[in-house]
């Protein structure tokens, strides 16, 4: 991950060790965060193990920074993450936004006339 700085082996699943390691953060906190917001979302084999994907990885890292650099709450990161999301969706979310300011400001005009 070449745009955080943090280097994360070149492999496709990781467990809940190796994540801690790679992403220097305790394995509970790991559990905590995905519960607490919902990210990351590691996928369980069949024995109920976790395996984090290297974007599982990734969102550690920016919760990590959002968090412990940005100082961010609990619920400050995870309205932080949403905005993000959304941010990426974009393209649906922001038609909806626009249809809705089009449908507003025509019935402003019609009041005005």
């Amino acid at each position: 991950m070449a745009s955080t700085g943090f280097f994360i082996p070149d492999k496709e699943y990781f467990n809940i060790g190796e994540a801690s390691r790679v992403t220097q953060v305790p394995s509970y906190t790991l559990r905590y965060w995905e519960t607490a917001l919902h990210a990351p979302r590691p996928v369980r084999r069949a024995s109920g193990h976790r395996r984090y994907t290297r974007k599982d990885l990734e969102s550690i890292f920016k919760i990590k920074e959002l968090l412990y650099d940005r100082k961010l709450t609990l619920a400050g990161a995870k309205k932080a993450l949403n905005r993000e999301a959304r941010a990426q969706a974009g393209g649906m979310l922001d038609l909806h936004a626009i249809g809705r300011l089009k449908r507003e400001l025509r019935e402003i005009l019609l009041e005005l006339k």
